[in-house]
């Protein structure tokens, strides 16, 4: 299982550099045929286009970057290319004589505007490198491969706006109407998240709100304002539904992790919780206090520190 997103690019682009190795070499021994002829490079990239797997464009540049061919691409020729200097490109930046075949880093295309990626094949003759064959690929044509990662659950803190964090002791806890009913909403949160089928929530503690998704519907939230946090009657809006059993938080953690929040909402009027998130299934909780600081940690770790240990006092 890949455990994150740089794990989840390895794996592509290690299956994309195997993809294109051979049929990339193999047109590469065309152009060196070819070379420096703009009419034969151009025709050995006609005839070679088909051969590379969601090619984009085929083009031949000198080791300076200078274009030596036509660009080809699924329609044919594209003669307005020829002479393009191309060594500004973040791919040729890449480009090595050392490194027979380089697959670039992403970036953003030109013509297109889209994230793309370069193959470069160092082309040889006798025996001394002369240029590169470019072989470009939009990252939309490319085939998913593996699995889509998943979060990682170690706890992490995110430094937020400068500017909060210092006029941060400038500031003091204002009481929302959220602060007022406190108790109230956390319980109506609890029935929402253990009994009728809300797997993630975000508390906006300032602003009154908590938005709010079930596994009834997924892919869209809710916003649920001091009235309704307010009122019980909001739980009848939602059809019971079991806990899942493949939620990471157990359900018996729902109350403890809501108090946990509570605690810290009001432990100090400097420093104060302003938005916390829970997600049933990834198991994390978030937690972005009045300087803008943002922590994102495994739920046992939050249950596990009480105010002492986010204020420096006993709890």
């Amino acid at each position: 299982m890949l455990t994150s997103w740089k794990d989840s690019i390895r794996e592509q682009r290690a299956a994309v550099f195997e993809l294109l190795l051979n049929p990339v070499r193999q047109l590469a021994g065309e152009c060196q045929k070819a070379w420096p002829d703009r009419e034969a490079l151009t025709a050995a990239l006609l005839a070679g286009f088909d051969s590379i797997p969601y090619c984009t464009y085929l083009y031949v540049v000198d080791t300076n970057g200078i274009q030596l061919s036509d660009n080809v691409g699924r329609d044919g020729r594209l003669p307005e290319h020829f002479g393009r200097d191309r060594s500004p490109r973040p791919y040729m930046k890449e480009a090595s004589p050392d490194q027979d075949f380089v697959l670039s880093e992403a970036y953003i295309s030109l013509s297109a505007h889209r994230p793309s990626i370069t193959a470069l094949q160092t082309l040889y003759r006798e025996g001394e490198p002369v240029g590169y064959l470019g072989v470009d690929l939009d990252l939309r044509d490319l085939p998913a491969s593996g699995d889509l990662y998943v979060e990682p659950g170690e706890w992490r803190q995110i430094k937020g706006d400068p500017a909060v964090r210092g006029t941060v002791f400038q500031q003091t806890r204002v009481e929302s109407a959220l602060d007022r009913n406190i108790e109230q909403a956390l319980s109506i949160l609890e029935e929402l998240i253990v009994e009728r089928g809300m797997f993630q929530g975000v508390l906006h503690f300032s602003s009154s709100r908590a938005t709010v998704w079930v596994v009834d519907d997924p892919f869209r939230y809710r916003i649920l304002q001091s009235d309704a946090l307010s009122d019980p009657d909001i739980c009848l809006a939602y059809p019971r539904r079991p806990y899942p059993e493949d939620a990471e938080i157990p359900a018996d953690c729902i109350g403890p992790i809501l108090k946990g929040l509570q605690a810290l909402r009001f432990a100090d009027d400097t420093i104060y919780l302003r938005v916390a998130s829970i997600n049933i299934f990834n198991g994390l909780i978030s937690l972005t206090f009045s300087c803008d600081g943002s922590h994102y940690m495994p739920y046992s770790e939050f249950l596990e520190k009480d105010t002492g240990f986010w204020f420096g006092s006993e709890g």
